[in-house]
């Protein structure tokens, strides 16, 4: 029995994966496929899926199914985007050969850790027209993050995509014993763990559920749903959550970053 369960969160049915070893985690509309675990039952925010996006899915899985006793690695990825092997991290997946790279086992060497998150992206490597079409209001106040890319942060990198000033706003209502941390994390870093996507232990992923999921809630507060529409902010609680997920991970566990992979199953 492998020593590792990872579970796909998707809206759109994956046939090329369902004779491979993951399981399936169903936030879509539509009828829920044979075999995938629906998320609309027991105690859930399916009603929220539109703006919590995957995260719909992992509180479903909080509420509903982790095991405290259950000591196996337990790891989440979504449909596009899947853990690889570490030797296989430059490798182009593909229809005919992504069996032989997926990850499906914990290494030996994850032994010495508490969690893994994906491999860092950066943010500042920005176009000069972009960031005037959509950091102007930042520009005008620090124009030296025009001509410096160490000074093109996470937080600026938010506030042009997601809405100027939400980051700011969502992180006044964190922990305050992050706040101060997270704060000066967004404002110096210039990269960031992407994705929604972490494997832990049933204790950490507890741990990591419960302030998340609490601290969007009073998010809600501030922010709400009706007026979070478009790409930029209609999925705002996944977009905090992404942040704070590589400070949280990165503060609070021995963590270990790891290789994934961009593969779209359907595509033709």
């Amino acid at each position: 029995m492998s020593n590792l369960k990872i579970y796909c969160v998707t809206n759109k049915r994956l046939d090329l994966l369902e004779s491979y070893s993951y399981k399936f985690g169903w936030v879509g509309k539509d009828k829920v496929p044979e075999n995938y675990i629906r998320c609309d039952d027991k105690e859930n925010i399916f009603f929220k899926e539109k703006y919590y996006s995957e995260l719909t899915f992992h509180y479903w899985y909080w509420k509903n199914a982790l095991n405290l006793n259950d000591s196996n690695w337990v790891g989440f990825c979504q449909k596009r985007r899947y853990w690889v092997k570490k030797e296989s991290e430059k490798i182009n997946l593909n229809k005919n050969n992504f069996k032989n790279h997926l990850l499906n086992e914990a290494p030996d060497e994850w032994s010495q850790y508490d969690s893994i998150i994906c491999n860092p992206v950066n943010v500042n490597k920005v176009k000069k027209i972009k960031m005037l079409k959509r950091g102007f209001r930042t520009i005008i106040k620090k124009p030296e993050i025009f001509f410096n890319e160490k000074k093109q942060s996470l937080r600026f990198h938010f506030d042009m995509h997601h809405g100027y000033g939400n980051l700011d706003k969502a992180i006044n209502l964190i922990d305050e014993k992050d706040k101060k941390e997270f704060f000066e994390y967004v404002n110096n870093s210039v990269s960031y763990n992407p994705h929604i996507m972490f494997i832990a232990k049933s204790e950490t992923l507890d741990k990591w559920f419960n302030v998340v999921f609490s601290w969007l809630q009073r998010c809600e507060s501030e922010f709400g749903f009706d007026n979070l529409k478009g790409y930029d902010t209609q999925r705002l609680y996944a977009y905090l959550a992404e942040r704070y997920l590589s400070f949280w991970f990165n503060k609070y566990t021995k963590v270990l970053n790891w290789p994934w992979s961009f593969f779209d199953p359907n595509e033709k």
